[in-house]
């Protein structure tokens, strides 16, 4: 067989692969979606989608947007409120492919997009309905643009670039890094310097520069309250050795064998002679590195695992050549580690799906919190809701009890309680615009409010001290209906509330 043959077998195979992943991927994925409730961060962006504005206290617009198309296409089920973001999970690798096919070779595509499908954080996506996929789809197309426009800057890279760069404003704070980078590797080429000085390129960037217009009003209407949440109040802009953690959790996704080619590959393609490997390089490096550095000075409190996605990502094309030199055993091991941690994350989902699991889960310490509880929750609720007059309004504890059960209810309007949890993820602003945060009235009609809280949620040291702020808040609290799910993982207490006397004094509880 000649060579030219000899390549052209091993393409094949290669696409057959991809193929055949990627329908087993969907099909999983899509079947996971349908089963899996929701986070709480999936339930508030159904909340805001219920709520349509250019943007929000939290993020810019586009994930609320396509929580509201799913649901408007599907009705309010899961699958529907995350269709849209399955779809966009679905076409990603199929761009890789093509970027990476245009740039090096065929078969090179096609084992790039067998890797974005193996690799544990891209592999998943889609299955949650969060602003990861669109961002990454825009990094993506600006990446795929910054490649052609190394050779040429003409319409459809324009057309490309504007689009990436107009998702990703629209998509969330964090694809400012994105564009820095991509335009300090722009700078750091020759080709890129060259393509920076025709107009075009800077039209596209003039169009990106507008999908920030929306967040800026909105910022500009409320003193600030999104930039402050995201650039001031959430990090402590104090170096911290935290970070050496934050940043063994952001490599770790990418698989301990994979990251070495992942290293490799950065490496050779800094000193690659193509511009497209350099770019490439300089693009996945340059990310990478720096939210490795911002991990010791900002936030310490929530992960931030996926935010390296989009620069892994973009070293990903440069992988299979890596790979190809490496001993047959090595090159085993790297794709069976990268398989068994999709496969873990995939395991994970399911175990969350299931009641069952949730309980061996929370046995376990390690109990997935923020997707458990809500459909038994629901059921409670509405049996005492019926025991109680016409008229009565639920009063959630605190925006994750509010966003879960509106979905379950249809209600994107329940009151919620001032709570640590609402301030922490940048949503009290936006329940304060909506009208839903509690002013401390009662019900018109004299009806009761149906008070649902858990002391499972963080934000308070103890059980104790999250008794003491709902007595500070309402006053003296009435005997409580008690609700322990999946085996005692988390609990839920409702009160029927008929009166708010807010108290200065709670220690007593």
């Amino acid at each position: 067989m000649s060579t030219q043959m000899r390549v052209e077998e091993q393409s094949r195979q290669a696409r057959t692969a991809f193929v055949l992943v990627w329908v087993a991927l969907c099909v999983a994925k899509l079947a996971i979606a349908a089963r899996l409730p929701l986070f709480v961060d999936e339930a508030f962006y159904w909340q805001e989608g219920q709520h349509l504005a250019l943007a929000y206290s939290d993020l810019p617009g586009l994930t609320a947007w396509l929580a509201r198309l799913g649901v408007a296409l599907g009705g309010n089920h899961l699958w529907a409120l995350r269709l849209p973001i399955l779809v966009i999970g679905a076409l990603l690798p199929w761009l890789l492919v093509r970027m990476t096919a245009r740039e090096f070779d065929a078969r090179t595509g096609w084992l790039t997009g067998l890797l974005v499908l193996v690799l544990p954080l891209a592999g998943t996506l889609g299955v949650l309905a969060v602003p990861d996929v669109p961002l990454l789809l825009a990094s993506v197309l600006c990446l795929d643009a910054g490649a052609r426009a190394l050779r040429r800057v003409d319409v459809g890279v324009v057309a490309e670039l504007a689009l990436g760069l107009v998702i990703g404003g629209l998509t969330h704070y964090r694809f400012a890094a994105v564009v820095v980078v991509g335009l300090l590797a722009l700078l750091l080429l020759r080709a890129g310097r060259a393509a920076l000085r025709r107009p075009g390129l800077w039209v596209a960037i003039g169009l990106g520069a507008l999908a920030w217009l929306p967040l800026l009003l909105w910022n500009l209407d409320n003193a600030d309250a999104g930039l402050r949440f995201q650039l001031v109040d959430r990090h402590p802009w104090a170096f911290g050795l935290h970070g050496i953690s934050l940043g063994l959790m952001q490599l770790l996704p990418a698989t301990p064998v994979l990251l070495l080619a992942f290293a490799q590959a950065g490496s050779r393609g800094l000193r690659d002679a193509r511009p497209a490997a350099r770019w490439l390089a300089l693009c996945g490096v340059l990310l990478i590195v720096a939210f490795f550095v911002l991990g010791f000075f900002t936030d310490r409190r929530r992960v931030s695992f996926h935010w390296t996605l989009p620069g892994f990502v973009a070293l990903l094309p440069l992988l299979p050549a890596v790979l190809a030199g490496w001993a047959r055993g090595w090159r085993v091991a790297a794709w069976a580690t990268a398989t068994l941690g999709l496969a873990a994350a995939l395991a994970y989902f399911l175990l969350a799906a299931s009641p069952v699991g949730r309980q061996w889960a929370a046995s376990h310490d390690q109990y997935p919190a923020n997707f458990a509880g809500w459909n038994v929750l629901d059921t409670v609720v509405r049996a005492r809701l019926a025991q109680l007059p016409a008229g009565t309004r639920i009063l959630a504890g605190d925006f994750k009890i509010g966003a879960e059960l509106g979905f379950a209810r249809g209600d994107a309007n329940i009151l919620v309680l001032d709570h640590p949890l609402n301030r922490k993820h940048g949503r009290a602003p936006q329940l304060a615009l909506w009208g839903l945060q509690f002013d401390g009235r009662m019900p018109e009609g004299g009806a009761p409010l149906l008070l649902v809280a858990s002391p499972s949620h963080a934000g308070f040291p103890d059980a104790q001290a999250a008794l003491v702020d709902l007595c500070q808040q309402l006053g003296p609290l009435p005997p409580p209906q008690a609700l322990d799910v999946d085996g005692g993982g988390k609990r839920f207490v409702l009160y029927v509330i008929t009166r708010v006397q807010p108290q200065a004094d709670c220690a007593g509880g």
